[in-house]
């Protein structure tokens, strides 16, 4: 099942059929909001396309959690226990590239952990060792059938960058702007999508990240480029519908078959990842990697 994060602006899914909405308890606490089960649907000349999803607005339903706030280990755990197989994450970006213009959409295929504060990053620790693969963090296959639709709705998608995740909840120095585009050669800069990918990955979920960008962040010589909030919310409303356009193309897509055709791995992460004997687990760590080896 597809699940969907929604980012700033995102609060609800407009033409989402909500069925049922889950409060999870969690090992981990509390999710960002209750999590909303609904049906797609789109009639056409033939039939009617339904499509099942997951629905939880990243910041909570009034966007009153920071970056920093937001409990990343419940909401993916939770969205793993209500059988969600794939994640796609939609976060507002600014651009570290003069091509990347506010407005455009942006699918990033790594991530720059740039996070200096403390989130917790793992499932891991606690008497169990493991260490996944994140060479290659975002599903290929689902970023492909992204692309597909984004070509077939004939919308412009800037494909394969880098994602560079900062703590907020402050917009960034220009210093450290040019140290994300020039040193480690960043296109997009955001505050939400580490550990939200990485976390992805451990539980074994096909997980991409659809880019909406606002911004050139603060790397021009030009002050009045400098990313605000003033600007971020006036250039957001119509951006923001070029993003669940394009959501709502993939979802209700024939080709969208779930994760069942996923060649990049992310549904068997674990495989050979557990250091830990398993013999050697508490019960609860036990239960844990259960649930993440669905």
């Amino acid at each position: 099942m597809l699940a969907i994060i929604g980012g700033s602006g995102i609060y609800h899914m407009d033409g989402l059929e909500i069925i049922e909405q889950y409060q999870v308890d969690t090992p981990f606490g509390a999710t960002s909001a209750k999590i909303s089960r609904g049906i797609f649907s789109h009639q056409n000349e033939d039939q009617t396309n339904k499509k099942e999803v997951l629905f939880l607005p990243r910041h909570g339903e009034n966007h009153q959690l920071l970056p920093s706030e937001v409990n990343y280990r419940a909401n993916i755990w939770a969205l793993k226990s209500l059988q969600a197989t794939q994640i796609i994450g939609l976060s507002a970006v600014g651009s570290l590239r003069a091509d990347i213009e506010p407005g455009d959409l942006a699918l990033p295929s790594q991530y720059f952990d740039f996070v200096k504060s403390h989130r917790e990053k793992s499932f891991f620790g606690n008497g169990m060792v493991a260490h996944v693969s994140t060479a290659e963090p975002s599903c290929r296959t689902l970023a492909q059938a992204i692309a597909t639709s984004a070509e077939k709705i004939e919308q412009p998608l800037h494909q394969n960058q880098t994602y560079a995740c900062v703590d907020g909840p402050r917009l960034g120095t220009r210093a450290e702007s040019l140290f994300l585009k020039n040193a480690a050669d960043c296109d997009l800069v955001g505050m939400t999508n580490v550990p939200e990918a990485f976390l992805a990955r451990e539980a074994q979920l096909c997980y991409c990240t659809i880019g909406i960008v606002t911004d050139f962040d603060c790397w021009q010589e030009d002050a009045s480029q400098h990313v605000s909030v003033e600007q971020v919310i006036s250039r957001y409303g119509q951006s923001l519908d070029k993003a669940k356009s394009l959501l709502t193309h993939f979802i209700l897509a024939e080709e969208q078959n779930g994760d069942s055709q996923c060649e990049c791995g992310c549904r068997s992460a674990l495989s050979h990842a557990l250091l830990t004997p398993k013999s050697a687990l508490s019960p609860d760590a036990a239960e844990l990697l259960e649930l993440l080896s669905r």
